[in-house]
């Protein structure tokens, strides 16, 4: 049984900032890549930002030179870090992490259950 637990949403004024995380624990063998998506009411779900084990990084063209993903590997942790947030930031991000429970099993991606950012005046 794997847990992914998010935290760090809510609302927040333009031009703010707010930090979320997201915890694995359980059963989890080795962890590969993490990962933040959001998705809109009436849109698709998008990745916004990617690390690999090793700490590459990607992101969407849309949060570039705002956001910030970084992760803790001691404590199977990945961050997401959003300055200058815009409305259009508006969405509920969901956690999303490439793990494995066994050393003789692939790895598998595994969902948190989605945090609200909500950015409003």
């Amino acid at each position: 049984q794997v847990q992914l637990v998010e935290s760090g949403g809510g609302l927040v004024q333009p031009g703010g900032s707010l930090r979320l995380s997201c915890a694995a624990s359980g059963s989890i063998f080795s962890i590969y890549a993490m990962g933040w998506y959001r998705q809109a009411p009436g849109k698709q779900r998008e990745l916004v930002a990617s690390i690999t084990r090793d700490g590459s990084t990607n992101y969407a063209d849309s949060v570039k030179g705002r956001f910030t993903i970084s992760r803790d590997n001691a404590k199977n942790t990945v961050y997401l870090q959003m300055n200058s947030l815009k409305p259009e930031d508006t969405a509920v991000y969901y956690c999303n992490v490439y793990l494995s429970t066994r050393p003789t099993r692939g790895a598998s991606p595994y969902w948190g259950q989605g945090t609200q950012v909500t950015v409003s005046s």
